[in-house]
């Protein structure tokens, strides 16, 4: 039986658009893929109770997290015909305006990426153990709630 290596989809810090950009590059060699889709996850400046946010800080028990992540992957990979599949998370601060999740599908023909990016996109909301705090400009804090 084949041992599957899980990754570690972990990025410290914000994710940037050069590390966006050579994921992107990367795949030019890999011309049975006729499609990519992406999805970009933006850390956003939320007014909460009079306090705008500043950043996240995106922690996760990384282990665990990684595995979710694999599973994650494994039933895209099974539930549709893709070419390759990447995601990043970011862990630790991430200041509003910047990328802090990084889902990238590859497929020969786009109505597979279209489907599978939206399903991974909503399983990683809802599955992976990775939680942030809202961190205020007056240095106040608050667990962020998935809106």
């Amino acid at each position: 039986m084949k041992k599957t290596t899980v990754k570690n989809v972990f990025v410290k810090g914000a994710i940037s658009p050069e590390f966006i950009a050579g994921s992107i590059a990367k795949h030019q060699s890999k011309t049975g893929i006729g499609a990519h889709d992406i999805f970009l996850g933006q850390v956003r400046a939320d007014e909460i109770d009079g306090k705008t946010v500043t950043a996240i800080d995106y922690s996760a028990y990384e282990e665990m997290a990684n595995q979710v992540f694999h599973e994650i992957k494994e039933e895209a990979f099974r539930d549709f015909e893709l070419s390759c599949l990447h995601i990043y998370h970011s862990i630790g601060k991430v200041k509003t305006g910047e990328i802090c999740l990084f889902v990238f599908v590859s497929a020969p023909h786009r109505k597979e990426v279209f489907k599978a990016l939206h399903q991974l996109v909503e399983e990683i909301k809802a599955k992976a153990p990775v939680f942030g705090k809202e961190c205020f400009e007056d240095d106040s804090y608050q667990w962020k709630v998935n809106r």
